[in-house]
């Protein structure tokens, strides 16, 4: 598989799997208090294809810059980004066996301790984490316009702000509580339009000249 093939698929899977995930979001805030099991067991389910998606996503970036000469941050970007969508899907996963188990209805942002923890300060880490190396990279080869990695920085930053939420609560109208709706929805929100951004760019526009040669050095090198 050439490196167009491995960037289009990057970026295809990124683009849907951001659109899932943004289509997931609304629905947590569609309800006053418990929402019915359908609209927990509906959501989950737009956010675990996403999640899956997401792993094509993250691979495919990972793969691309180990072309580059930071194939080691590379390797730091796939790794913290794929152990954030394994602390997604343990988070979901709690929620979905909870309202499954519970005889009437509950909300699981609340009443599921163990995510406040996970979908927060832990994920705000590990996304922060993968932001920042790919940001660093990016700005520094031609892989991909030079926007990718000086907003990847921003939004870094932006999480890594969130982690001491963790001291804050759990109370979801909480903006900055553990599982606060900053925390957590528009936080993650900003970064599945990010995403949405990136495999928009990913998918059309052919790499440059300069990020094709430097692939082509690198491999040569090795």
């Amino acid at each position: 598989m050439d490196a167009r093939a491995i960037r289009r698929t990057t970026g295809v899977a990124g683009l849907v799997a951001a659109l899932l995930m943004l289509v997931e979001l609304p629905l947590y805030f569609v309800y006053n208090g418990a929402p019915p099991d359908s609209n927990v067991l509906t959501r989950c389910l737009f956010g675990l294809t996403g999640l899956t998606l997401l792993i094509v996503f993250i691979a495919g970036l990972g793969h691309l810059l180990k072309q580059t000469a930071y194939d080691w941050v590379g390797t730091v970007a796939a790794t913290a980004g794929l152990l954030w969508l394994a602390v997604a899907f343990v988070g979901t996963g709690l929620e979905v066996g909870a309202v499954i188990q519970a005889p009437d209805p509950i909300d699981p942002t609340i009443t599921v301790s163990g995510t406040y923890i996970l979908y927060g300060t832990i994920s705000r880490l590990l996304e922060g984490l993968f932001l920042a190396a790919l940001g660093f990279a990016v700005s520094r080869t031609a892989m991909l316009p030079q926007w990718v990695g000086r907003s990847a920085l921003l939004l870094a930053l932006v999480n890594f702000a969130f982690v001491p939420s963790l001291f804050f609560g759990n109370a979801p109208a909480n903006f900055y509580a553990a599982n606060g709706w900053g925390t957590t929805a528009t936080v993650g929100g900003f970064t599945m339009l990010w995403i949405l951004a990136v495999g928009i760019a990913m998918a059309v526009q052919r790499p440059t000249v300069a990020a094709s040669t430097q692939a082509a050095e690198v491999q040569r090198v090795s």
